[in-house]
């Protein structure tokens, strides 16, 4: 009997030193770094971690995930001592924004300033959409696709929107078409993941485009299988727990034809040849099409809004491959009957949120969000970008986002869906 007891106290021991000497490698060699600095999504007890409740919740843990939640908060208040003495506030933003990049350029930059005092009542905002978010989300009677299975039965790749800052205790899922870019360049800033010339970026405006989308600059939770192999769902579970996770959403419909504008409006090489051809080929009959986007522009061989819709409704279009991330559905991208998140952002109130959510993240020293678009694709646009749709396309096109409509509390448009 003592013999079995202490081979089962060395099989522990020598996988805890395994545990310990996995951790300490992956973050020597990496860029993610266990500091927590921030919780907001619970009341806490001092001392207590963000996200994990005292007494009983413990002990609900399985014993790895116990045993990582501990290591990792015994480290709270080292690294947060260490952090608060090399981070200053940042430079409040530029007088005017690096707009390098076409897209910016058409859209511009909206740079009126707004008074905080005439912001929404933020915090029972969030509480409205949380609710309705997790009412739904429990409702047996509301389906969709995916709604019902567990954060373990989320695939690897299907991760690869959540973005992690070690630093701040901070997961952003970002949603293509809802201010993702400069919400990239936020995350870049607090996370110091991209220097300049040796120097951590301070001003998001400062950050190229390119680099902001390039996937190598950030760390999403797809990259843990790489970084911690077997124990990797165990550390994204922890972090679901301790940090604060948010996202931003978008009135479905505007964002396809944000989408749409963006995409195929102007000219883009990769959508060009990834998408517009075989629209055109499939929907317009057109064939012997240029293969550059130039030629085709040049020629007026351009996508139509119906050539997309179609595109969208097709059965073929997901049997070749997923939605292309600018048009799939928010629900499949950051997965909120699986997560548990905190606060819920909406484009439609992005300076009003933008702004709460940093003063939350206690961060709003260090930087400010980016200004909104002048020109940014609006709902009232809805009714003249559909005008040549047919009824029986918007009400099949409903039903493809009828849960990002109902989980985020946007209304059905039944402006659109009524003879």
């Amino acid at each position: 009997m003592t013999k079995a007891r202490l081979l089962r106290l060395s099989v522990v021991l020598i996988s805890i030193f395994m545990i310990l000497l996995i951790i300490v490698y992956w973050d020597n060699v990496g860029t993610a770094h266990f500091y927590l600095h921030t919780s907001f999504s619970r009341p806490h007890s001092p001392g207590a971690i963000p996200g994990i409740a005292e007494g009983a919740d413990w002990e609900a843990l399985p014993d790895v995930d116990e045993f990582l939640a501990k290591l990792l908060s015994s480290s709270l208040k080292q690294n947060s001592s260490i952090s608060k003495k090399t981070e200053q506030p940042l430079l409040q933003g530029s007088s005017k924004p690096a707009a390098s990049n076409l897209e910016e350029n058409v859209r511009g930059y909206d740079w009126s300033t707004r008074d905080a005092r005439a912001s929404l009542d933020q915090e029972k905002l969030q509480v409205e959409r949380q609710r309705t978010l997790r009412e739904f989300c429990a409702n047996s009677s509301f389906t969709f696709p995916t709604k019902e299975r567990s954060f373990d039965d989320i695939p690897n790749y299907e991760l690869n929107h959540l973005i992690v800052d070690d630093r701040h205790g901070i997961i952003y899922c970002y949603v293509p078409k809802v201010a993702c870019t400069n919400w990239k360049r936020v995350m870049i800033v607090l996370s110091e993941s991209l220097l300049d010339q040796g120097v951590p970026y301070r001003d998001p405006l400062d950050i190229p485009r390119e680099h902001v989308h390039n996937t190598s600059t950030h760390l999403t939770f797809n990259k843990f299988w790489r970084r911690y192999g077997k124990f990797s769902r165990h550390l994204m579970k922890i972090k679901l727990k301790k940090y604060t996770k948010f996202l931003f959403v978008r009135d479905p419909f505007v964002r396809l034809i944000s989408a749409f504008r963006s995409k195929f409006e102007l000219e883009n090489e990769e959508f060009y040849r990834r998408f517009a051809i075989p629209m055109l080929k499939l929907y317009s009959n057109h064939t012997n099409l240029p293969t550059s986007v130039s030629e085709a522009f040049g020629a007026g061989l351009k996508v139509s809004f119906s050539d997309f819709i179609q595109y969208l409704l097709d059965p073929r279009t997901e049997k070749m491959a997923p939605f292309n991330e600018h048009w799939r559905q928010v629900y499949r991208l950051c997965h909120p009957c699986q997560i548990d998140y905190d606060f819920i952002g909406k484009l439609e109130t992005l300076d009003e949120d933008a702004a709460h959510l940093l003063q939350l993240l206690k961060v709003d020293r260090l930087l400010r969000f980016p200004p909104s678009y002048r020109n940014r694709t609006a709902s009232s646009w809805e009714d003249d970008w559909f005008a040549k749709i047919p009824l029986a396309w918007r009400r099949q096109l409903y039903k493809l986002y009828e849960a990002d409509f109902v989980l985020f509390g946007y209304p059905k448009p039944e402006n659109l869906l009524k003879d």
